[in-house]
């Protein structure tokens, strides 16, 4: 949820009937000036419930809008034939924005109820109208060597989401002098690794073809409660990498929490396609997080 200081209004999706760019609960701000952060369509209602939102911070009066079927804006029909409903709330508490926001930050998920009068409320244990439960970001750690650990840190940052790069301290000496690698984590050796603090919301993947590095980075990984833990190779070095963890003890409950090879299109050896790949599965196992945010994980 994005922190607005005063004099910006929120615009929250409360139903989608039908196809829709946007999940219910989806949250955009507008500023008096019209200025948008975040968007509650694919592009061909914001600009119009922008204007709405504006008009609804000079008057100071919640707006509840339906746009596509059944809705009184008949210029605006919606392209995938189906119908939202968003609720315009120009005074929303900066204190309950301000804490929502600190909790996301802090990697804590949210449950926020909605009324018709425009009152949010945390956690809510009384009725509201609609009630949302909202999410820490994803994130990825990317433990590994060469281009393609590399390669998936560009991806993810071009996604928006925050990825942190963990390499041996010579891969950060001989990187590119042009990569961010701001967000990187330096390894000195397998035996002494760095904390690290990956949570329910983490995904992590490994992308190393030394089993001195690997086999300590995954039972790290292990012992954490990370939704997605993938690791690179083929289907040979996958069972290796399986067979050498079953010698050191892991049970065959946590062995299967590791995928590999890891990525949803198999056999992609060129590091670019190989960190696309790899993102659409972990995306492909967060939409299972998302459905279920507060199951209990390893």
């Amino acid at each position: 949820m994005h922190r607005s200081a005063g004099g910006a209004a929120l615009v929250v999706i409360t139903v989608t009937e039908g196809g829709g760019a946007r999940a219910p609960g989806t949250v955009m701000s507008v500023s008096q000036t019209g200025q948008r952060v975040g968007y509650v369509s694919g592009g061909c209602l914001d600009a119009d419930i922008g204007r709405h939102a504006v008009e609804a911070l000079s008057d100071g009066k919640v707006r509840k809008l339906r746009y596509g079927s059944g809705s009184p804006f008949l210029d605006l029909p919606l392209p995938c034939g189906g119908a939202i409903e968003v609720l315009i709330i120009p005074d929303a508490d900066p204190l309950v924005v301000h804490l929502c926001s600190d909790l996301l930050a802090a990697r804590i998920p949210l449950r926020l109820g909605f009324r018709a009068s425009g009152e949010i409320i945390l956690a809510p244990k009384e009725e509201a109208d609609h009630v949302f439960i909202y999410l820490p970001r994803l994130r990825i750690r990317i433990a590994g060597r060469s281009g393609d650990a590399i390669a998936l840190q560009r991806v993810a940052v071009a996604a928006g989401l925050p990825a942190l790069l963990q390499m041996p301290e010579q891969e950060f000496d001989n990187a590119d002098p042009a990569l961010d690698l701001s967000r990187g984590l330096r390894m000195q050796i397998p035996a002494a690794l760095p904390t690290v603090d990956d949570d329910q919301w983490t995904a992590v993947v490994l992308a190393f073809h030394d089993a001195d590095w690997e086999d300590p980075l995954l039972l790290q990984a292990l012992e954490g409660p990370a939704f997605f833990i993938g690791a690179v190779g083929s289907h040979k070095t996958h069972e290796r990498r399986c067979n050498r963890l079953r010698a050191l003890g892991v049970s065959q409950q946590q062995i299967a929490r590791i995928r590999g090879p890891v990525g949803l299109v198999a056999s992609m050896r060129d590091a670019s396609f190989l960190a696309v790949s790899i993102l659409a599965e972990i995306l492909s196992c967060w939409k299972h997080v998302a459905n279920d945010p507060f199951q209990t994980r390893p």
